[in-house]
Parts: C-alpha cells; sequence; structure tokens
C-alpha cells in the first residue's frame, strides 16, 4: 500500500483517484511503467530532476506532495463507487485544511467530479479553494487516458507556472 508523502509548507499535493495494482503491490505512487506521472512532473518543470516511483520521497525536496481519494487498489478508477469517491473527498478536504499547501492539484475530472460534485469543470486553476490552497484539475497520466505527453505536460506546466516553480 502506498501512504501519503505530505507535509506543511508544500507548493502543491497531487492528488491520484486510487492506487492501480501495481502501485499496490510494489509500495510507491504511480509505480506503473505505462504512467507518465513521473514524467510529466519533471518536463513540466515540477522537479529538479526525473524522479522514479521508488525515489517518491523525494517529491519533499521539490516542495511537492501525494495523496489519494481512495485507498482500495483497482485495475480501472471506474471501478469506485461513488460513495468511495465522495468519501474521499471528504478526507481530502480534512488532510488539505490540516497541511495548507499552496494548491491541491486532483487528476481526473471523473473523480473530480464525483468526490467534489462539480459538473463541466475545465482544466486548470479551479474557482473555489480549501482554506488558503487553490484546487486545481489537471489530467490524469495514466497510460489509459488518451491525452498525449505533450499535452500532459502543458497542463502541469500551467500549474508549475502559476505557482513560480519554474
Amino acid at each position: 500500500m502506498t501512504n501519503d508523502i505530505l507535509r506543511p509548507g508544500l507548493q502543491v499535493v497531487f492528488c491520484g483517484i486510487n492506487p492501480g495494482l501495481t502501485s499496490s503491490s510494489d509500495g510507491f505512487h504511480f509505480a506503473n511503467p505505462t504512467n507518465r506521472f513521473w514524467k510529466v512532473i519533471y518536463l513540466a518543470g515540477l522537479t529538479k530532476t526525473l524522479l522514479a516511483p521508488q525515489d517518491e520521497l523525494m517529491l519533499l525536496d521539490n516542495h511537492c506532495g501525494i495523496t489519494r481519494l481512495v485507498d482500495r487498489p483497482t485495475v480501472r478508477a471506474d471501478q469506485l463507487s461513488a460513495d468511495e469517491l465522495k468519501q474521499g473527498g471528504e478526507a481530502l478536504i480534512n488532510n488539505i485544511k490540516r497541511y495548507q499547501p499552496r494548491a491541491v492539484a486532483i487528476l481526473g475530472k471523473q473523480a473530480y467530479h464525483q468526490a467534489f460534485g462539480v459538473r463541466n469543470a475545465k482544466w486548470g486553476k479551479q474557482g473555489i479553494c480549501i482554506g488558503q490552497t487553490e484546487v486545481w484539475l489537471l489530467p490524469n497520466p495514466s497510460g489509459l487516458n488518451r491525452a498525449t505527453l505533450e499535452q500532459l505536460t502543458a497542463s502541469y506546466h500551467e500549474l508549475a507556472v502559476a505557482l513560480k516553480m519554474v
């Protein structure tokens, strides 16, 4: 099982949906080789070096953290129930209020909709905050997502620029 990587004073906390089976068995976030998370955050300027899943604690050196909406591992996120995602959204709000990063980036529109009840959200910065924390909606870097590496990188780079991390 993967653990949250959180502490006060972070620039951004990335919130995945739930662990895939590879992440669950390996014990690292975004561990599936088809997941583009590590490459995207590096190319977008959110980390100084290209990290591997086993380097995940080095995210803290880059003022980044990771959490997820649901702990239960699945093959695909659509195997989660609406209740699981709604409860995950409530838990995320509590964590974000406790740690107060500058931004939280929810990775995936469907999960955002189900966890927070927000319909037709656009990618990027949302019009809400959790305490002082900006809420961002970014595409999920899963290999199941049809977005190209370039599209993902551009979305994440927008966050990096807004937070003045690049």
